[in-house]
């Protein structure tokens, strides 16, 4: 006996599942990745703990990390702070993206669908003396698929590594790569003066406010386009 065809509704019912589905375990995989990450960042932390203590250095340099939350790491390291963000939802690449167009994706296009943790770097004194107005960067931003593949959009040494999809997978290894070049990334990326002109005018009650209360954003590279810093 032939088999009735399909109702709309059903049809429908079938698509929900399935896309439900893949982001269910889109989103499994990204949260797992996040954990492992902060297990890695954790032993970053201790690491260098060991490494102060084995060379005795006169000068112990701040380097540690916590939970801000269920989806956000903070580690702070000298004067610099870098948050990693987990979004809790899944995301898809537009039709015009690089990605889109790779043999990976074309085979499956299931495979674009991605979790995503973002990267920034804050200078840690914005957060010690609660200066509201200053700016951090976003300097990396990880995608994470059905397969546990990855890759990163990023500045430089983040950039530079991890832009093959297909090949990747985030685990242990991969992580402790990305987070080294993060921390490398950010020792590299200097404050700079605000420009002169910017800093010429300071009203009294500002000024009674203390420096905190001063309308002067402090950020590495304020007053230039983020998308500028390409060297």
């Amino acid at each position: 006996m032939a088999k009735t065809k399909k109702s709309k509704k059903e049809e429908l019912f079938v698509r929900l599942v399935q896309k439900a589905t893949l982001k269910q375990i889109v989103y499994r995989n990204t949260l797992d990745s996040f954990r492992l990450l902060k297990d890695v960042i954790d032993n970053f932390t201790l690491d260098y703990e060991k490494y102060a203590e084995e060379h005795n250095l006169p000068h112990r340099i701040e380097f540690e990390s916590r939970m801000r939350g269920d989806f956000e790491i903070e580690v702070k390291f000298g004067g610099d702070i870098l948050l990693f963000l987990m979004h809790t939802n899944v995301f898809e690449f537009s039709r015009d993206h690089a990605v889109m167009r790779t043999p990976y994706i074309k085979e499956e296009k299931e495979r674009s669908y991605s979790g995503m943790i973002c990267i920034y770097n804050f200078l840690a004194d914005s957060f010690i003396y609660n200066r509201v107005n200053d700016v951090g960067y976003m300097i990396g931003r990880i995608f994470i698929n059905k397969d546990k593949h990855y890759f990163i959009e990023g500045k430089r040494e983040l950039g530079y590594l991890y832009n093959n999809f297909g090949d990747f997978v985030f685990n242990k290894e991969k992580i402790e790569d990305v987070v080294s070049a993060a921390i490398t990334y950010t020792l590299n990326f200097d404050l700079l003066t605000p420009p002169y002109q910017n800093m010429q005018e300071v009203t009294v009650n500002e000024m009674k406010n203390t420096l905190d209360a001063i309308s002067m954003k402090t950020g590495k590279r304020l007053g230039f386009r983020f998308q500028a810093d390409q060297d």
